[in-house]
């Protein structure tokens, strides 16, 4: 009876703070889509930002309040300044990629430098205070042939050669355009070394996913769904060949996550700790 009530009331707990979470995120989305949105449907690209900018700060709150960086993998975090360096190298200088909604003007530059800033600090964290409590035996994606701290070549290199010989040209600058191309193509399998470093520490952890880590991950993949709504109603702006690539980049994304949203979505019902499968590879 005992560990009935102590199950249930973990249940409720679990609810209860995803409620808060979620409900602290709507409440914040609507408050700022009433004061910086001109309810344009290009909001969807901002708000997709917003949702990314969201989960970067979650995790930060995690790792400095609880002083530790266990579970979370640096690599995806790396890919992700990649992601923010470049984006933000085309829409500080050109406008081909920005929102057409007033969020556009300058909202939009503001939240992808809060997002990078927070990347980086959480890197710094990983790096320099928490460094003692990063499971660096567990980060291991791409390790093979090369040392294990260049991981992420064999996520941003095939990126950044995809995106030199296919990019879009709305500002007309290779420069621009190819950077921003870089950011969408490395945030399509950014979270590649996340996802391998959950399924090697499944041995320790049962699988289970610390709380704010499931819900840090799922606000970073579920912002591409926003964002391939936008891309996909706007598609005539990209044209040609790279155009399709850019959507199916995106829907490589969600189909990496598409197990990952699955046992989110089942952890969040019930209310307890996510728990990702142990005998099968998620990647």
């Amino acid at each position: 009876m005992d560990e009935i009530k102590k199950t249930l009331s973990r249940t409720f707990q679990g609810q209860t703070d995803t409620v808060k979470i979620w409900g602290g995120l709507i409440t914040v989305s609507i408050i700022v889509y009433f004061l910086f949105s001109s309810g344009d449907f290009s909001f969807l690209l901002t708000y997709s930002s917003f949702m990314r900018c969201f989960g970067l700060c979650l995790i930060n709150y995690r790792m400095w309040t609880a002083k530790t960086a266990s579970g979370i993998s640096v690599k995806t975090l790396e890919l992700y300044a990649i992601v923010f360096g470049c984006r933000l190298l085309s829409i500080m200088r050109h406008q081909g990629y920005l929102p057409y909604d007033k969020s556009g003007d300058w909202f939009y530059h503001f939240i992808e430098i809060v997002s990078m800033a927070a990347t980086c600090l959480a890197i710094y964290g990983i790096f320099g205070p928490l460094i003692s409590t990063y499971d660096e035996k567990f980060d291991k994606f791409g390790h093979a042939h090369i040392p294990n701290e260049f991981g992420i070549a064999y996520v941003a290199g095939p990126c950044i050669l995809l995106a030199i010989i296919f990019h879009p040209s709305l500002n007309r600058e290779f420069f621009s355009d190819t950077s921003w191309t870089i950011s969408m193509y490395v945030e399509a399998a950014a979270m590649f070394p996340q996802l391998y470093m959950f399924q090697k520490q499944a041995g320790d952890t049962g699988g289970t996913v610390e709380t704010l880590t499931g819900h840090t991950v799922f606000a970073l993949a579920f912002a591409r769904v926003f964002e391939l709504i936008f891309w996909a109603g706007s598609f005539s702006e990209l044209k040609g060949f790279s155009g399709y690539l850019i959507l199916l980049s995106q829907l490589l994304h969600l189909a990496i996550m598409a197990d990952f949203f699955y046992y989110y979505f089942v952890s969040v019902t019930k209310g307890l700790p996510m728990e990702l499968p142990t005998t099968q590879s998620l990647v």
